[in-house]
């Protein structure tokens, strides 16, 4: 029997699947606070009797983030662990051997937004949506966790399933690592997908660096201020923040070799309350993203030694509060090309697509720093319905035809993988 006739996705596998993404995306909650999302998946595992964890990690932040540089950007971490994370797992009982261990990831919140699609799953929560397809994650995952249960005697090994908070931000993956989730047995393998703004029915697979790193910057610049009419009896912040924004771009215009993909862009500059007062202090908030740790350490420095300079230079003092984010993230080679046979073999060539590396943060890097393993795109757009805004967007959305791709996509990936007798 072929891996295509064996991953099948029932028609009521398939209807409680969309039901399932239109009830947590009608329901969205922010990191670390996915209650009823966490509910939902212990109660369906429950009843598809995969045994599991919960209360499994929570807040990252303080794993990989300087403490000191916590407290001075003002945030309140919560406990690492305690959180609303769940682990699933099964066990093959095929009886041929040990087997080995691969986990598969699904991120459980939503973003602060309003939502602007008119449809009758729109989020009822007021500034918070399920923007960027972790509904769909989420539900994927439970499907596969359904599929598999059902096939346990067809390989051995075991399949984990992690069910994961706070990925916007709060490092829930970092969190649920130091949980224990990649011990006993240990993680051979991770796995995971993500939205897309490709096609539904297409998937795309990148080798190496897929995500950059992604820190923050707080610039904080205190001056002498005055009358606007008087800038020589001032020290302007507003002018020193500018200058602090042009020379940050030099940094990787004429610091970092061309051959390194960098980013430093300042999203947030704010100074001054109105027309004729040249402001006290001035505010910048920014980003800084890589693939090279050796870049990263080295932004990281000529950050902390050239805003304070520029700003000394002008009269004035500026503070630099640095927090480390998520690390790149890499996918295996061999993972990859693993994901592409299973693509290929389930969806046919023509629908694997060549992915391309992107400066944006994902946390499923923490996994992939320890074990091998791929995260790949999952097509949810289709142009004849609309459905064209990428993630983040408050008109996002997604063709849940997907549902039912994600779920053979993994299910195929966890049984090739373990080499299931398919």
């Amino acid at each position: 029997m072929s891996l295509a006739d064996r991953v099948v996705v029932t028609e009521d596998l398939d209807r409680w699947l969309r039901e399932t993404r239109r009830m947590i995306h009608m329901q969205p909650e922010l990191l670390l606070d996915e209650e009823q999302t966490s509910e939902l998946v212990r109660k369906h595992l429950t009843e598809v009797g995969v045994p599991f964890r919960a209360r499994v990690g929570g807040d990252g932040r303080s794993l990989y983030t300087a403490k000191e540089a916590l407290e001075r950007a003002g945030i309140q971490t919560r406990p690492v662990t305690g959180g609303t994370g769940v682990l699933g797992e099964i066990k093959g009982t095929r009886g041929a051997g040990p087997g080995k261990c691969i986990l598969l990831r699904g991120d459980m919140d939503a973003l602060p937004l309003d939502e602007l699609n008119d449809v009758p799953y729109k989020s009822q929560v007021p500034g918070k949506m399920h923007a960027c397809g972790h509904d769909l994650h989420t539900t994927i995952i439970m499907g596969v966790a359904e599929l598999l249960a059902g096939m346990t005697d067809t390989f051995d090994g075991t399949v984990k399933f992690m069910f994961q908070p706070g990925e916007e931000g709060a490092g829930g993956a970092a969190a649920m690592i130091h949980d224990g989730i990649l011990e006993n047995p240990p993680v051979d393998a991770a796995f995971a997908l993500h939205v897309s703004t490709e096609a539904v029915g297409k998937i795309s697979v990148t080798t190496g660096a897929s995500a950059a790193s992604a820190d923050s910057i707080e610039l904080h610049i205190t001056g002498k201020g005055g009358h606007a009419a008087f800038p020589h009896e001032t020290v302007d912040t507003t002018l020193v923040a500018a200058h602090i924004m042009i020379a940050l771009q030099t940094l990787v215009a004429r610091e970092i070799s061309p051959m390194d993909p960098a980013v430093v862009t300042i999203g947030k500059l704010e100074s001054g309350t109105i027309h004729n007062i040249i402001p006290h202090t001035a505010t910048m908030l920014g980003t800084v993203r890589t693939y090279d740790p050796a870049v990263r350490d080295f932004l990281e420095q000529r950050i902390n030694e050239l805003v304070p300079a520029i700003a000394a230079a002008f009269r004035a003092e500026a503070e630099v509060v640095y927090l480390r984010g998520y690390p790149a993230m890499y996918n295996d080679a061999a993972m990859a090309d693993l994901v592409r046979e299973v693509g290929r073999d389930l969806l046919g060539a023509d629908n694997v697509l060549q992915g391309s590396a992107m400066m944006g943060g994902e946390d499923m890097a923490f996994v992939l720093e320890k074990v091998p393993g791929c995260m790949f795109g999952l097509g949810v757009g289709n142009v004849d319905k609309g459905i064209i805004y990428p993630p983040h967007h408050p008109r996002f959305d997604a063709d849940e035809d997907a549902l039912a791709v994600g779920v053979r996509m993994l299910a195929g990936i966890a049984l090739r993988y373990l080499q299931a007798d398919i």
